[in-house]
């Protein structure tokens, strides 16, 4: 038997709402057995009598488990986020235009938002490791084709294949930790799975802006694959499957050997165009719906606009080469990691000191997340108009507080979600990374011609009236009604 996991401090789950009574009734090796791992019975959601429940293993194997489900989620926006950089280098390259080169991007975007529509049914028929086991594949080889194109053309379809294969821990990937956590630990590693999805966009021009400059913008994509083929013979040999449907025989290998190659058909309902099409109506659910219109909002204003601005107006303005264009994203990463610790570690403890019963209690702490959004916004669009063409770092510093007001809000409202309709975290995750990415790929359609007309001062202003009309007032409607729609 795997160590068990020790029990956690000052456990409210006797104030947890969705407590079933059943629980009561449960046999009492059954009963004696959870006490013996957890250190109490009153858990949500209640674990089987057996050793195979992610929510029965032990802690060091769950947090290496979170560890590469996060890092494949982090690989996914990096991927995307790579070659930023090296926008005017692969004109050159490929002989097309910056807007042509921007695309790669683009249709990275796009297709991340897309893909998991795909993947979802098959992780949940065949399981979460084979399905990313294949995923790390195509990447690995999709990446290599990029790296060898020799068009334009041929390098959109290469990107457009890593894009699908990567795809499935950015979304599905909060299912997986809800599978291995209980309600009262939720925020906390979700948040660690928000943190590297977010992170993989400010990391990647921060370190391949070095790259580019130095070694050439083809090596970012033997980057690419070479972490790629890392993160395979790790997660083959020591990531674990978290599909497990409680209350059903659910078979494993007693042979570690065997288990490595050990893959079956979890769920054997037949999987149907419905499958693939269901998180869609999620659309319907107020408690999915409203939090995913108010985190994509902020997400947009606070993240996307000064992750791609800071590319074109500082290279525009300070005449800055890719590797100073890249340090400027170290504010952005040590704004969201400050943000996450008052997203997850905060955001449960403030669950637990207040014996919150109900989740809208959570989004209390939204709105310090929505200040810090629009205090950051205001000093990157502000100082940006106020610096002329002499750089100072308060532009740089406006990102970084607007990076943590986002972290704040993204792992309040997803954990929110996530708390209100918990059987449905895989979809819920798919279908928020489906509305998350479709307005980054059209928010730097829209931005340029905002910051042109409008002027940076002003624009501050459109990006106030924006998010309080679409995720403050909604987040205020959510606490008044979120209880009778849930």
């Amino acid at each position: 038997m795997s160590t068990p996991e020790p029990p956690n401090e000052k456990l409210v789950s006797q104030h947890l709402e969705d407590y079933d009574e059943s629980q009561t009734s449960i046999p009492e090796a059954h009963r004696q057995y959870i006490i013996q791992r957890h250190g109490t019975d009153q858990l949500d959601p209640l674990p089987d009598y057996n050793d195979a429940d992610p929510y029965n293993w032990s802690r060091p194997k769950k947090w290496m488990n979170l560890f590469f489900i996060a890092f494949h989620a982090f690989m996914a926006t990096f991927t995307a986020a790579a070659i930023q950089s090296a926008f005017e280098n692969i004109a050159m390259d490929l002989n097309v235009s910056l807007q042509d080169a921007s695309y790669l991007v683009s249709l990275t975007i796009a297709i991340l938002g897309v893909a998991p529509f795909f993947w979802g049914p098959l992780a949940d028929r065949f399981g979460r490791r084979p399905i990313l086991l294949v995923s790390l594949v195509g990447s690995l080889v999709a990446n290599v084709g990029c790296a060898k194109s020799p068009s334009y053309s041929t390098m959109a379809l290469c990107r457009a294949i890593v894009a699908f294969a990567i795809s499935p821990a950015a979304a599905i990937g909060s299912g997986m930790v809800q599978e291995m956590f209980f309600r009262h630990q939720r925020a906390r590693y979700l948040g660690i799975w928000t943190v590297f999805v977010t992170l993989g966009v400010p990391v990647a021009p921060f370190i391949f802006g070095f790259v580019a400059l130095r070694v050439g913008y083809r090596w970012i994509y033997w980057i690419l694959a070479i972490t790629n083929a890392v993160q395979l013979p790790l997660y083959f040999f020591f990531g674990s499957e978290t599909r497990f449907i409680r209350g059903q025989d659910n078979p494993t290998s007693n042979s570690y050997l065997r288990g490595l190659v050990y893959f079956r058909h979890i769920d054997r309902t037949p999987i149907t165009l419905w499958d693939f099409i269901h998180p869609l109506r999620l659309a319907l659910y107020p408690c999915v719906a409203v939090p995913t219109i108010a985190y994509v909002m902020v997400f947009n204003l606070a993240a996307v606009l000064p992750t791609i601005e800071m590319p074109q107006l500082y290279v525009e303005k300070f005449h800055f080469n890719t590797q100073e264009v890249g340090l400027q994203f170290v504010a952005i990463i040590i704004g969201t990691l400050l943000g996450e610790y008052i997203g997850g570690f905060c955001s449960d403890r403030w669950m637990r000191q207040k014996r919150a019963n109900a989740p809208e209690f959570r989004l209390w702490l939204a709105y310090f997340g929505y200040a810090l959004s629009i205090a950051g916004i205001a000093v990157f669009l502000v100082q940006l108009q106020n610096t002329g063409d002499s750089w100072n770092i308060t532009p740089t510093v406006g990102a970084g507080i607007a990076s943590a007001g986002n972290q704040i809000v993204t792992t309040i409202l997803i954990t929110y979600s996530i708390d209100c309709h918990h059987h449905e975290a895989a979809a819920i995750g798919v279908f928020i990374t489906l509305v998350r990415q479709i307005w980054g790929f059209i928010g730097p359609f829209w931005f340029p011609p905002l910051l042109i007309n409008v002027g940076f001062v002003a624009s501050t202003g459109v990006a106030t009236a924006l998010i309080v009309g679409t995720s403050i007032l909604p987040t205020v409607l959510l606490q008044w009604k979120g209880r009778v729609w849930r």
